[in-house]
């Protein structure tokens, strides 16, 4: 029998976070999923260079890893909605600035390489501020949703999910057959409705004094140290985020002047890796527990490697986009078991400091890959994927080899 007062209390709670929680995220995990991979895309549209596609990509990620600390500092001290509206609106300008600008400019030219390079580091930066506020206002929606908080956290995870899917194939077929003003004109409008509707946002935030950043970094190190399985597989994972960036900088250059593929191509890449990711998530959280962390480890692993080193030896975009899907189903099976292990080992107590550490050093590849996109010949772009390929399966391969004599992934969970 249904509570005359408990069903309406539900259903207003359910619409509260619907417009002051879902749709807000929605409309920022849909720009930011846009900008992360339509603006490469956009500089290779606008330049023709590999060289400057790489670093846009660089650009996209060091300032991330810059804002990283700084932005959860600054939603402690002034409230993630508050951070949220202003990053979002930030960014909603600049993309709309940069629009006009191109439009004014043209297509080449080294005003239009300057614009584009500086679209990149901003919107970098901004969509770390507004990620970490809407990661904190879901946090603050969970406490309060009590008992239901899972159902909360697994619609957020599900709007992040489908951003993923979404944001590249849009971003490459509006700049395929919109082009370059169109792309980020609907960046602007996700990044404008998503201020718009937090405005709704009733959160209530304890705003609190955080720990210094340069402290919470020491205690993450010694809480990794002291936790060689964990070290281990955070090596493992960032030697393959190395190349997983790689291909994913190079991907522009690699489909459109290569193979002779589209922007949308491009973007449909992503969206088919996303697919097969999710897909291995769901499978491997049920191995897991029938087979344990080292073995679905390390098959996943061998997926990934294997996928990597077949990679520049394929000539034929359906062939690239199967080998990518395999590498991103890889990677989502090993940080299914990173995080479970994690979660095992890491004391509640400094769990925040080790994981913002762990996150770090699983980023820092990133813009490392750009660099390397940037640096090398477009000649010679399949030998470095080969090299950081191989580099991949040896790191991979000892990482495993000696995770299957230590103690966490040796056993299946309880």
């Amino acid at each position: 029998m249904t509570d005359p007062i408990t069903g309406p209390q539900h259903t207003r709670h359910d619409t509260a976070l619907l417009r002051g929680i879902y749709l807000p995220r929605s409309m920022d995990a849909g720009g930011s999923a846009m900008t992360t991979y339509g603006i490469p895309l956009l500089v290779l549209a606008t330049t023709n260079s590999t060289a400057l596609t790489g670093l846009a990509f660089a650009l996209e990620w060091i300032p991330r890893l810059a804002a990283f600390a700084v932005a959860g500092a600054m939603v402690d001290r002034y409230g993630a909605a508050r951070i949220f509206r202003l990053a979002s609106a930030a960014r909603a300008v600049i993309v709309m600035a940069v629009a006009l600008v191109l439009t004014g400019l043209g297509s080449s030219g080294p005003g239009t390489v300057i614009t584009v390079m500086l679209l990149a580091a901003s919107t970098g930066v901004l969509t770390e501020f507004s990620y970490i506020a809407a990661e904190t206002t879901g946090g603050v929606a969970s406490r309060e949703a009590g008992e239901h908080a899972h159902r909360v956290q697994s619609v957020l995870l599900g709007i992040d999910q489908v951003a993923t899917l979404a944001g590249p194939a849009l971003a490459g077929l509006l700049l395929q057959w919109a082009g370059p003003t169109a792309m980020l004109l609907v960046v602007a409008a996700f990044s404008l409705l998503a201020g718009v509707l937090s405005l709704r946002q009733r959160a209530k935030e304890s705003v609190s004094v955080s720990e210094p950043v340069l402290q919470g970094l020491r205690i993450g190190w010694s809480t990794l140290r002291s936790l060689p399985a964990l070290v281990w597989l955070v090596t493992g994972l960032a030697l393959s985020n190395l190349t997983s960036g790689l291909l994913q900088a190079a991907a522009p250059v690699i489909v459109v002047q290569q193979l002779g593929h589209s922007t949308a191509d491009v973007g449909l890449i992503w969206s088919a890796a996303a697919v097969a990711s999710l897909l291995a998530v769901a499978v491997c959280r049920r191995a897991i527990d029938r087979w344990g962390l080292w073995l679905v480890g390390a098959l996943s692993a061998t997926i990934a490697a294997s996928a990597c080193l077949a990679v520049s030896f394929t000539h034929t975009y359906r062939a690239y986009l199967v080998l990518i899907a395999l590498l991103m189903a890889g990677e989502g099976g090993m940080t299914v078991v990173l995080r479970t292990l994690r979660s095992h080992l890491v004391p509640e107590s400094v769990f925040g400091s080790t994981l913002g550490l762990t996150v770090l050093l699983l980023l820092v590849p990133f813009p490392v890959a750009g660099i390397l996109v940037a640096a090398a010949p477009t000649a010679l772009l399949g030998h470095v994927i080969t090299g950081c390929a191989v580099l991949q399966a040896l790191g991979l391969g000892l990482t495993f080899t000696r995770l299957r004599t230590l103690p966490g992934l040796s056993t299946r969970p309880a």
